[in-house]
Parts: C-alpha cells; structure tokens; sequence
C-alpha cells in the first residue's frame, strides 16, 4: 500500500525542508514545488491528497492557485493547508483554504494538523 501524497508548495527552501519533514512525519510522501507556475503545470496531471500552500510564490500567487484548485472538479475536495506570513489576510483565506497557518509554521504544528487530515479522509 503506497504512502498519501502531499504537495508542498513553498519558494523558501528551509520553509519547504521543514514542511516535507512534517508531512512525511505523519505518513505521507511528498513532492516539493518552489513556484507557483511549476504547481499549476503539476496539478494538470496529478491529483494529490493533501497540499501545503504558500500565498507569496514567484510567477503565479498562491490565492491564484487556491482559486485554479477549487475551481477544478479534479482538484476542489483536496485538503488545502495554506501557509502565510501575512495574518491580516487569514479571513478571506478561510473561505476557500481548509485550513490556514500564520507563519512561523512549527514542524509539530504542521505534522499534527496534516496526521488529522489523513485520518479524517483516511489516507
């Protein structure tokens, strides 16, 4: 039986290390994308079962992407973790994200919280 995939979408590369780490803590594989134009070219032909999404990402925004995933039948019941430095946008970032995290974003946070999604959709 193979792992869940989680999809990390995250330009800062520690950010990014300390993401997948976590989510790989809680029993999922993962794939790393530092650009909001490679994640849009990805999600065309894959389906993850979770993804960990940065709001500022160089070529294509993450609320854009956030917008494309809902919009995509393919995509819109996968579990959105969105990560952001910017608090004052939580509010509407709640409306489309499953859940929303202000940055710093600790690994046992991150773990903990992507181990209740995949329990919850049993992954």
């Amino acid at each position: 039986m193979s792992k869940p995939l989680a999809l990390i979408v995250e330009d800062n590369p520690d950010s990014g290390k300390i993401f997948s780490r976590a989510v790989e803590a809680a029993g999922f594989q993962t794939q790393v994308i530092d650009s909001g134009d490679r994640a849009v070219a990805w999600l065309a032909n894959k389906v993850p079962d979770v993804i960990v999404l940065d709001i500022r990402l160089p070529r294509i925004s993450g609320v854009d992407i956030l917008r494309q995933i809902r919009a995509d039948l393919r995509l819109a019941k996968v579990p959105v973790i969105v990560a952001t430095a910017y608090p004052e946008s939580v509010a509407f970032l709640q409306e489309q994200a499953d859940m929303v995290l202000v940055k710093p974003v600790s690994f046992a946070q991150l773990r903990d919280l992507a181990m209740r999604l995949c329990s919850q959709d049993e992954c």
